[in-house]
């Protein structure tokens, strides 16, 4: 289990070109490739609410793909306009520390 201040970020933003990077509260540094976080995302639309079915084709979302803007919700999540159009995924900052991602 993940400590709560460890979830707390105090810096969001790109850790290159492409990718996603949270400096957290506790020091703690992760860097999300950005197909692999598009991929990962949550949303109905990418995954089915009832079954927990994965929704989303893999080869439909572009290898180049970047997020565009991140934004906060609330004190509890990101969600990430990304070059592909999709924009609908909230990432709770829970689940992003708990992924093994790059860091």
């Amino acid at each position: 289990m993940v400590e709560a201040k460890s979830v707390v970020p105090i810096e969001i933003g790109r850790a290159n070109q492409h990718d996603v990077k949270i400096r957290w509260q506790d020091g703690h540094e992760s860097i999300y490739a950005a197909r692999a976080l598009r991929l990962a995302c949550p949303c109905a639309a990418c995954v089915d609410e009832v079954t927990g079915q994965l929704r989303l084709v893999e080869r439909s979302v572009p290898q180049d793909v970047i997020p565009v803007k991140i934004e906060l919700v609330g004190h509890y999540a990101i969600t990430i306009h990304w070059s592909d159009g999709h924009h609908t995924g909230i990432y709770p900052f829970e689940m992003l520390r708990r992924w093994k991602g790059q860091g």
